[in-house]
């Protein structure tokens, strides 16, 4: 077999974190394999080098192989902006707004989608490690799936299970996955994965023996918990920080309801010199240094409900007390006077009044704008890389002063007057070392030390691959995809 799929008993189980580890083993031994992931729900999402959108998951899996992220890695990518409908992006390109009903008979043409992708990448790689959704388990999803069983009984592929030992009740969701799948999927099945295990491994073996005598099915190996793991996460706000200095800049990011990109925030949280704090819905905020206004896929919903929580006259507080304010994509697009949907692209046609912190105007547009930028950044002059998503055109005076100058000449965002308000389209702003370092020392932050956030990935990455060597049988992955063992 060419592919081989890994598939968990629930969310957050460690799909993602296993397809990044044995990506990265496969290339050790100079194996060509490409991630793949039928598809995702995710408000995190990257721009590839082909223009087009899909999960951080498959970007960060990408480098684990060693490869550039590609749209085909994420054909069908799902962006929620309510409770019940989401963004459909097909192949890397938004291709309307459905409601899950809706989405539920559309499958068959995400179908055609999800295979012409994969086949392109089994055509150009040895490998394709795939990555399921959720569980397969999912009785009410199962007509049409595409995610899991669907595809992998479409294409014939092996698949592991994986579960999360840390929720409780591993054997149960083992073996209860495993039995109520069909016959043929079941046989499908040919091995199982346990995740984040603490403690003396031989204390779980009794119910290692009893699993797969009753199963029929191999323990592949049982992989430890790893202390300050850190991996882009697919959706969950990650609030875990570094170990922290003395003396640190205060960051404080309101978590609005549909909150996107937050892993902008990552390179803080692992900064030494910053402590960042995410308020939730009903939360004080504490004193701060500097506020962050998020991307959002549903900006008017989000500044509604910043409105609700008080957060128009908290800002005001906050620079009056000469802190720093600053928007990020559809943040920046809040720091303006007015943020207009005539087509209704995101929520009902309409207009809303922004914050007002900035003397612009945005008209959200159906076309979005996907691209990887490198920039300098007005401040110092210092040179960042990132990537835009977004839907908007933004215009006004404060645009005569840029937050930076695309390598194109393109001026982005924009800072206030007094300069303590900025805001700009381009994410990952702090991924960039020197130009991180320049806007925390914008922020207040004295003698700002830089952050190597790539080379932070790639340990990160490796981790996983010398788990993947060191606790799997790494001998029947190989067996399972055709390759030689030791």
């Amino acid at each position: 077999m060419s592919t081989l799929m890994i598939q968990g008993t629930t969310s957050d189980a460690g799909k993602s974190t296993l397809v990044t580890g044995i990506c990265r083993f496969l290339r050790r031994r100079g194996i060509d394999v490409a991630p793949f992931k039928p598809q995702n729900m995710a408000l995190n999402s990257a721009v590839t080098v082909d223009g087009g959108e899909i999960g951080r998951a498959q970007a960060v899996q990408a480098q684990a192989a060693g490869l550039t992220p590609v749209v085909d890695m994420n054909p069908v990518l799902l962006k929620p902006n309510s409770e019940t409908g989401s963004q459909v992006i097909i192949q890397g390109r938004a291709l309307t707004e459905m409601e899950a009903r809706d989405y539920h008979a559309y499958k068959p043409k995400a179908k055609t989608a999800v295979l012409d992708s994969y086949r392109r990448l089994a055509a150009q790689y040895s490998h394709v490690i795939v990555e399921g959704a959720g569980s397969p388990a999912e009785i009410n999803l199962r007509q049409g799936d595409i995610a899991n069983m669907g595809f992998a009984e479409e294409v014939d592929c092996p698949v592991l299970l994986v579960a999360d030992i840390e929720r409780g009740g591993v054997f149960a969701h083992l073996a209860g996955t495993t039995m109520i799948l069909s016959d043929s999927e079941r046989d499908r099945i040919k091995g199982f994965v346990i995740n984040r295990f603490r403690g003396d491994v031989t204390i779980l073996e009794p119910g290692l023996e009893w699993l797969a005598g009753y199963t029929g099915k191999p323990v592949l190996g049982v992989l430890p918990y790893l202390v300050g793991f850190h991996l882009e996460a697919e959706d969950a706000i990650d609030r875990r920080q570094s170990d922290k200095e003395a003396k640190t800049l205060k960051v404080v990011v309101p978590v609005t309801p549909r909150i996107s990109n937050h892993t902008d925030f990552d390179p803080l949280r692992l900064n030494p010199q910053v402590e960042v704090t995410f308020v939730r819905p009903g939360q004080e905020p504490p004193p701060a240094d500097l506020v962050v206004l998020a991307g959002s896929k549903s900006v008017r919903t989000d500044l509604n409900f910043l409105r609700a929580e008080g957060w128009p006259e908290r800002l005001s507080r906050h620079l009056r007390y000469g802190g720093k304010l600053l928007g990020l994509c559809g943040g920046y697009q809040m720091l303006g006077k007015l943020i207009k949907d005539p087509l209704g692209l995101e929520s009902a046609p309409g207009d809303s009044p922004g914050l007002g912190f900035l003397d612009l105007t945005t008209v959200l547009e159906p076309e979005k704008q996907l691209l990887n930028a490198k920039a300098t950044l007005t401040l110092e002059g210092q040179e960042v890389t990132g990537y835009e998503i977004h839907a908007g055109v933004t215009d006004g005076p404060d645009l005569a002063r840029p937050f930076l100058t695309k390598a194109n000449g393109q001026p982005d965002g924009a800072f206030s007057q007094d300069g303590q308000v900025a805001g700009t389209y381009l994410h990952g702003l702090f991924e960039s070392p020197e130009g991180a370092k320049t806007i925390l020392a914008w922020a207040g932050l004295k003698e700002a030390k830089s952050l190597d956030y790539h080379a932070i990935r790639e340990r990160e990455i490796n981790r996983l691959a010398d788990l993947v060597e060191k606790y799997l049988d790494t001998n029947y992955i190989l067996s399972l995809l055709g390759e030689k063992v030791n």
